[in-house]
């Protein structure tokens, strides 16, 4: 059976140029950070990739510190800038209510175990943050303000620049997951004004298992692991020169082929969208289209009277690959947060589903959920109205 892959979100196919400079580095020898030939030759291909990375996301080098993903960056610049904080009138981490769980849980847990004192900020109907709603919870009492670039599960892109500049406004340390964002919106480290970004190789086409923090200089940063000393005392760990020059390979080829892939997607997406609409009419759109407050290839979907996870078991044996949210919460059964910080009940919430674009995908693939959806929607029905 040929599939249909629609669960870019989650993680998207390596790339070709990712896979050659991957095998390149894997039958390499050498710690980068050794002394003699072998670890300086790994050094080099580490500083390398770092001063690409740099140059393609508006970044200084040394402002790249490598991670093992998007997970680890979050909670490093959440954490590790909130320990930071020495004034013991900042105790205030704010966060939008459409977070991804690597940065809500972390920020739970300071709640929970170091003091910190959670504030929320509600979003519009779209899932965008209000300006009147960050203007009211950022405060000289914030530590630390972080706010996703652009939605995991819906899509929508938050003013991130606005974020920055009223952060510092008051005192507070910046920060945005970017991990959807990269690759399919322009960003600029520098230009955003933020102070820390999270970004991960493998929603790029690069290998899973490596990411980085962009992290300005100046930014205090306490170290969730100790060891080794490595990436500015902020990361230990023995850095691994072939996942590193594939992340490196693939942001390069995301970000210089951007505006063309971007404009197909958006293509793409609105051909997914009509499909989805005249196969299901009821079905409901989730987030927004507007190509200014949107990613341009997430869509969700809400199909009224089912169960989401029927609906996906039953596309997935018709061959089509699509997610209920976010891979990080897969396996567990519970209403996704994002859609009910938009208004949606628990029963909405369930029933909703992600289709994600990337670079592998066509008009095939659309074609053969227009043709699959019906039916497992109706199945999907039938089975809700005996359960």
């Amino acid at each position: 059976m040929t599939r249909s892959y629609l669960d870019h979100a989650s993680t998207t196919p390596m790339v070709a140029p990712a896979v050659a400079a991957l095998t390149a580095e894997l039958t390499q020898v050498g710690n980068p950070s050794s002394l003699h030939g072998s670890g300086r030759a790994a050094r080099r291909v580490v500083e390398e990739a770092r001063e690409l990375i740099a140059d393609r996301l508006g970044a200084r080098p040394v402002e790249v510190i490598f991670t093992s993903g998007g997970t680890e960056a979050d909670n490093l610049a959440v954490k590790g800038a909130f320990w930071s904080r020495r004034e013991p009138h900042r105790r205030e981490v704010l966060t939008t209510t459409v977070e991804h769980h690597a940065v809500s849980d972390a920020v739970a847990w300071l709640a929970q175990s170091a003091g910190a004192e959670w504030v929320l900020a509600d979003v519009d109907e779209i899932g965008r943050l209000r300006p009147e709603e960050l203007r009211a919870c950022l405060t000289e009492r914030t530590a630390v303000v972080s706010v996703i670039w652009g939605n995991n599960e819906i899509g929508t892109v938050q003013p991130v620049s606005e974020v920055a500049a009223r952060a510092a406004a008051v005192g507070a340390v910046s920060h945005s997951d970017a991990v959807q964002a990269v690759g399919h919106l322009e960003v600029d480290f520098a230009a955003s004004g933020l102070d820390l970004l999270t970004v991960t190789a493998h929603k790029l086409g690069g290998p899973k298992g490596v990411g980085a923090l962009l992290a300005r200089r100046e930014t205090a940063l306490t170290s969730l692991l100790h060891g080794g000393g490595q990436e500015r005392d902020v990361r230990s760990g023995t850095l691994d020169p072939a996942a590193i020059a594939g992340f490196a390979a693939a942001v390069d080829l995301a970000v210089d082929g951007r505006p063309a892939e971007e404009a197909r997607l958006r293509r793409l997406r609105g051909d997914l969208v009509a499909a989805v609409l005249a196969a299901v009419p009821d079905a409901v759109l989730q987030g927004t289209l507007d190509p200014q407050l949107s990613l341009p290839g997430i869509s969700n979907f809400v199909f009224p009277g089912c169960s989401a996870d029927s609906v996906l078991m039953l596309l997935d044996a018709a061959g089509i690959d699509c997610s209920t949210g976010s891979a990080c919460s897969a396996g567990v059964s519970q209403p996704s947060h994002v859609l009910m910080a938009l208004g949606r009940s628990e029963v909405e919430a369930r029933s909703a589903l992600r289709f994600s674009l990337g670079h592998s995908s066509t008009t095939a693939d659309v074609a053969a959920l227009a043709a699959a959806l019906p039916q497992a929607v109706l199945r999907a029905r039938a089975a809700a109205a005996y359960a």
